[in-house]
């Protein structure tokens, strides 16, 4: 009798030892991949993973790359809509490869480029930028601005949001690469004033 209770004693204390040694594993497995995780994941902070044994989520996405990638350039995973989100407020000079419409909203795909003022005539060469284009949204009262080429006069116009839709799509790939844009955002990464510069 004796000798089976202190079986069952021994059982049970190797039982809730082999748990404890699960748990304790467990525990250590789920601690380290939470650091390591967010450091493969180029966070500068390593926060205290979430209960469910995941990686933080606190730094948003892109935000470190972004800070590292050379000007132009999009980080890889980066969206149209962080990218607005970081030009919020500012004014950026770009190519625009392309436009669209869609829903009654205007849609730009930019990239960041350069101009210095041409050697002999009172216009702009355009340095072109590297890197993948970021598709960008007009404001609805968004104010556009046109100069030739794709105006039709060498100082800037007024011209519709679908006339500019429209002039710039008509014009070959290997012509856009030639033309730039200032362009003005709003606090929430909206383009409200797209201005050609002249070129000749």
């Amino acid at each position: 009798m004796r000798v089976a209770h202190r079986r069952s004693a021994t059982v049970r204390c190797l039982t809730a030892l082999a748990l404890a040694l699960g748990m304790l594993a467990l525990t250590g497995c789920s601690t380290d991949d939470g650091p390591a995780a967010a450091t493969a994941s180029g966070t500068s902070a390593a926060p205290a993973p979430s209960p469910d044994g995941t990686s933080p989520s606190t730094t948003p996405t892109g935000t470190t790359p972004s800070a590292t990638a050379p000007t132009g350039t999009t980080p890889a995973g980066t969206t149209p809509t962080e990218t607005a989100a970081r030009w919020a407020g500012t004014k950026q000079f770009v190519q625009i490869d392309d436009a669209r419409t869609a829903g009654g909203r205007t849609y730009l795909s930019v990239r960041p480029a350069q101009k210095k003022p041409h050697p002999q005539f009172e216009a702009w060469v355009i340095v072109p930028g590297e890197g993948p284009y970021t598709e960008v949204s007009m404001a609805e009262d968004a104010q556009v601005l046109l100069s030739v080429p794709l105006g039709d006069a060498k100082h800037p116009a007024s011209y519709a949001q679908a006339d500019f839709v429209g002039r710039l799509t008509a014009r070959p790939s290997s012509d856009r690469a030639l033309l730039g844009y200032d362009l003005s955002f709003d606090g929430e990464g909206r383009v409200t004033r797209v201005q050609s510069l002249y070129t000749p």
